[in-house]
């Protein structure tokens, strides 16, 4: 591709406009006499250019086209590339936009579960989309069936988890003492470095993995039943007598449990 073409000229164009560098003002049967764009589609050509301002008609009788200044054209071709070019930017944002929606994983209308296994990426960005709906606390209990995995598993969801936290968040996160033995040395400073408020507690044992947002939602992690280091997915409840319980039985814990950091 030649660099007027490069600029939007078709071939037909840049012959007709080169030409018309050369010979000056002449009628358009010359023009394509000269430049060997045939005579069928030589005013196709001209009235293009024409609109674009790029040749201009001299006289009338006969009609006779010349070429604008170069350096007028280079700007105005110039600018119509920047402008497609911004046209085109601004539809692959809106498609992307569209796509990021689209895979982001939603509960489905007549319940709310999400089938997910550990460290799986729907699982973390759902976990993402949950966190963000929290404005005051969250409330965390980390037991099964996270304390057969390994730090590798729970990474990707650990990063979502801070990744959807606003930093007005205050988060509480309980462990059982068995996922404790699955955090990496640089745990501690994992957690310092979050810019939410984090406590983080353990206890022995822990019957069950769940979060409470707000006190509005509870989502609480079903296990496999066949697997037991793994996870069916996740189910989210907004009941309130059901969403006080589990706090409540989180309060129980956390009363109980001993700083870890």
């Amino acid at each position: 591709m030649t660099e007027l073409g490069e600029l939007g000229l078709s071939s037909y164009e840049e012959k007709v406009y080169r030409t018309l560098l050369v010979t000056g003002a002449v009628t358009a049967t010359e023009l394509s006499d000269i430049s060997g764009v045939p005579k069928g589609r030589i005013y196709d050509v001209l009235n293009g250019l024409e609109a674009r301002k790029l040749v201009r008609m001299q006289s009338n009788d006969p009609k006779k086209f010349v070429a604008v200044e170069p350096e007028t054209v280079v700007d105005r071709l110039l600018a119509e590339r920047t402008y497609e070019l911004k046209q085109e930017w601004n539809r692959y944002r809106e498609r992307a936009e569209t796509v990021r929606s689209n895979l982001l994983p939603t509960p489905p209308t007549e319940s709310s579960f999400w089938p997910g296994s550990l460290g799986s990426d729907n699982m973390s960005t759902a976990l993402q989309q949950h966190m963000r709906t929290a404005e005051d606390f969250v409330h965390a209990i980390v037991g099964t069936p996270y304390e057969n995995s390994t730090w590798e598993t729970l990474q990707t969801e650990f990063e979502a988890f801070f990744d959807g936290a606003s930093t007005d968040l205050t988060v509480d996160l309980l462990f059982s003492e068995k996922v404790v033995t699955a955090l990496p040395d640089r745990f501690p400073r994992l957690i310092d470095d979050q810019s939410v408020d984090v406590t983080v507690r353990t206890i022995p044992d822990v019957a069950l993995s769940f979060d409470v947002v707000d006190q509005v939602e509870t989502t609480i992690d079903i296990p496999h039943p066949v697997s037991g280091d793994d996870r069916l997915g996740v189910v989210g409840i907004k009941d309130s007598q059901v969403v006080e319980e589990f706090e409540r039985y989180f309060q129980q814990l956390w009363t109980k449990a001993d700083p870890l950091l």
